[in-house]
């Protein structure tokens, strides 16, 4: 194996990575996995360890299903490009694989396989499906100052798996579109979904909670909307590419924006159905509900009042609804940073009340008095960072981005286990998140 590219480049900055590769795929990909190894290393051990605290099985089991499902599936461009990853970290494909496809496994596969193996406990979501996950929005038109599109994002999960979301990737790959987007040590794609292109499409994501559909013979999301971001020269052309041999994992609704016309567009896919609506002018946001009534109904499992209870997914709806009022014709990167970290509780019509109702989610600060989460009391859960761009710096190749809660509220995990002892599990796998600034990243010039 050879050393490092001196094409390839790693910058730590304000608690992020930033990883500039470039090249064939598996040169990238052994750029990668050289230059974060550790990191990769670390984050798979730490998967591991969850994967069978959620679901009591060994991540073989998941490996296997990754082997069995994803490899036959994946075009040899990003075949190769994992495999180079994993000759880089030094580690087995088929674990690199797997790790690529956690969401996957995880949220979809598994729910699926256990409910077709033993009937008798019927279809439930696994755990980190259920509930809260990302917070976004993305507004064009009459809705920002001046026209341009404007897109923000924060990453919602449970703050053990969201240490490894600190990775700013460039990629110039040999054929298809630059990306600069967020990601994970040892993941092709996103996976937490903030990506811009040199195409100019603005790309981001909410999970739709409690969706149960999977198709064991499609190909795996991540593989889909890497492609997809990698190669549309549009909007439509990036929900096509996405849909094709859809296996249902990972079930989300898109958010995205084209630069070159200014459009935006909300795009839900679930296993049979999918929703999609788009503007020049307005304001969509994501907060883990379907907005398609099909989806929702039908493909989604106790979904019951999500969309309008404001104890739970329905409270960031209400609140994005009268953020997109209060600043209609005023939203810029400024605005954005504020309501990506808003801690206004629509339910208690509290304006500084960081809890799992807010769009900065705080479930670790939540006692669950009102019982409005899946995830019990205090749990540690919530946004792990923030993003923000608009179509000028999306032109340019660049955003903002901030590590940690978009608000700036540090975390220190050792202090939150001796508060909540019933989390010392998770000791050794969480890490202190201290306030970082907002920072902006461009691809490397």
């Amino acid at each position: 194996m050879s050393d490092p590219s001196g094409d390839a480049v790693r910058r730590d900055r304000a608690g992020w990575i930033f990883l500039h590769i470039e090249g064939e795929p598996y040169d990238r990909g052994e750029q990668h996995g050289q230059l974060l190894a550790a990191e990769i290393r670390h984050a798979i051990d730490t998967a591991r360890y969850l994967a069978k605290w959620d679901t009591g099985e060994d991540f073989d089991t998941f490996v296997n299903a990754a082997v069995a499902q994803f490899a036959p599936r994946l075009d040899t461009e990003f075949a190769d490009e994992i495999q180079g990853i994993a000759d880089g970290a030094k580690l087995p494909f088929a674990d690199v694989l797997a790790w690529n496809g956690y969401m996957d496994l995880l949220q979809s596969w598994w729910p699926a396989h256990v409910a077709q193996q033993q009937p008798r406990l019927g279809l439930k979501p696994w755990r980190g499906r259920r509930g809260h996950h990302c917070s976004a929005f993305i507004a064009t038109g009459d809705a920002t100052r001046d026209g341009r599109i404007v897109m923000a994002h924060n990453s919602w999960d449970r703050y053990a798996a969201g240490d490894a979301f600190n990775v700013v990737f460039d990629i110039v790959p040999d054929t298809g579109h630059r990306i600069l987007m967020q990601g994970l040590p040892g993941c092709i794609s996103s996976l937490t979904d903030f990506w811009v292109t040199s195409a100019g499409l603005m790309v981001t994501e909410t999970t739709i909670s409690s969706f149960a559909g999977y198709n064991v013979a499609g190909a795996p999301e991540f593989y889909r909307s890497r492609r997809a971001t990698q190669y549309a020269n549009s909007i439509g052309e990036w929900c096509e590419m996405f849909a094709v041999a859809n296996n249902g994992g990972y079930a989300n609704s898109w958010l995205l924006g084209d630069v070159k016309t200014g459009e935006i567009a909300r795009y839900e896919l679930g296993l049979r159905f999918s929703g999609f609506e788009s503007t020049k002018n307005g304001f969509y946001s994501g907060y883990n509900t379907a907005t398609d009534l099909k989806i929702r109904n039908q493909e989604c499992v106790g979904e019951g009042d999500d969309y309008t209870d404001v104890r739970k997914n329905g409270a960031r709806r209400l609140r994005f609804m009268q953020l997109a009022e209060q600043h209609r014709g005023k939203i810029d990167i400024d605005v954005a940073k504020a309501m990506i970290a808003d801690h206004h509780d629509v339910y208690l019509d509290r304006s500084d009340n960081p809890c799992s109702r807010t769009i900065c989610g705080h479930l670790e600060l939540d006692d669950q008095r009102f019982g409005s989460s899946d995830h019990g009391p205090f749990n540690p859960w919530g946004a792990n960072d923030g993003k923000v761009v608009d179509s000028e710096m999306a032109r340019d190749m660049a955003f903002w981005a901030r590590w940690g809660h978009p608000c700036g509220r540090p975390f220190d995990a050792q202090a939150f286990m001796q508060r909540h002892p019933q989390w010392n599990w998770l000791n050794g796998y969480m890490r202190d998140r201290p306030s970082w600034p907002w920072t902006q990243f461009d691809v490397l010039r």
